[in-house]
């Protein structure tokens, strides 16, 4: 017994002389992972003090110290909330809907670019749909306003053209969902189509060589070898957007794109909390609600990851 435990006390030296080791050995990499760690404690970590608020009454002149506890009235008043419920079930409809028709996209593009064997023009595709990740959702807003215009967008001028009457895409209630679902996939769709194609390329070529011998073609090939070896990828990217199911609405693009004549469509939990912050000073309402959010999305991430790799997947950790 005493041999047993004395073991199991060399493991444990054993294990953390290797740590140091890899700590001396990649002392450079560490050092540059600092700068990183101290803005995550900073600004994430450390603000999360103020998740107190939701459970007080807070007041300004007050502050968090001096504020009433008032323990879970603030949640309570959620439930009785009206724009709230609406808020949230928006907010369910907009991610849900970009996931299912966003997702597909980006693997349908990137299997469609990795037939093109012109590397210039295969990498010149690649830059194109890729920049738009990178415009702010201000600029793309202002550019998508001016290009549905009713009375001077180009959209609206070849409909009146083709006899059609012009259509109010940013204030009508039956347009404005499929104006954000479409931006938001045109913007994004890129980023993802990289992140599959890096995967497609880290395929075995021997498996395709195989799949050749046996008499599959390209689609078959496909089916059989390029999507079974991207499914890793699209689990992760999966996990990842059911995880950022309260916040994939996506607060720019929504605040940017949305007016009172569509509040009732697009009106989502984080735009509700910005109008209802500054409109009545109520902090501690508006951080029950962003803390209820935060705790579905984390409830979503582990539930989504737990039930994947219970029926055989990889997760995230």
């Amino acid at each position: 017994m005493q041999q047993g435990h004395l073991s199991k006390q060399q493991l444990r030296h054993r294990r953390r002389m290797i740590r140091r080791r890899n700590m001396r050995r990649n002392w450079d990499v560490y050092l540059m992972a600092l700068p990183g760690l101290a803005f995550l404690i900073v600004f994430s970590y450390l603000p999360m003090y103020g998740i107190v608020i939701a459970f007080q009454k807070y007041r300004i002149a007050q502050g968090i110290l001096g504020s009433r506890w008032v323990g879970l009235a603030n949640f309570e008043r959620l439930t009785y909330s009206f724009e709230f419920k609406r808020a949230f079930r928006n907010t369910l409809i907009i991610s849900v809907m970009k996931m299912i028709l966003g997702m597909p996209v980006p693997i349908i593009f990137s299997l469609l670019l990795n037939e093109l064997n012109n590397k210039y023009y295969k990498s010149t595709i690649q830059t194109i749909v890729y920049i738009p990740h990178f415009i702010s959702w201000v600029v793309i807003s202002g550019i998508f306003i001016d290009l549905l215009s009713p009375s001077t967008g180009m959209v609206n001028m070849l409909i009146q053209a083709l006899g059609g009457e012009p259509i109010y895409f940013m204030a009508s209630p039956k347009w404005i969902r499929p104006t954000i679902y479409f931006t938001d996939i045109w913007k994004e769709f890129g980023w993802g189509t990289i992140i599959y194609l890096a995967a497609i390329t880290g395929v075995d070529p021997q498996l395709y060589e195989a799949a050749s011998i046996d008499g599959a073609g390209r689609f078959r090939q496909t089916i059989h070898v390029t999507l079974p070896a991207i499914r890793n990828t699209f689990v992760v990217l999966l996990i990842m957007r059911l995880g950022n199911i309260m916040s994939g609405a996506n607060f720019e693009q929504i605040f940017m794109m949305y007016s009172p004549p569509v509040y009732e469509q697009i009106d989502i939990i984080p735009t509700y909390i910005y109008r209802v912050s500054f409109d009545t000073l109520d902090f501690s309402y508006t951080s029950a609600a962003g803390l209820f959010s935060s705790v579905i999305g984390s409830i979503m991430l582990v539930s989504s990851n737990a039930l994947i790799r219970k029926l055989g997947g990889r997760g995230m950790y």
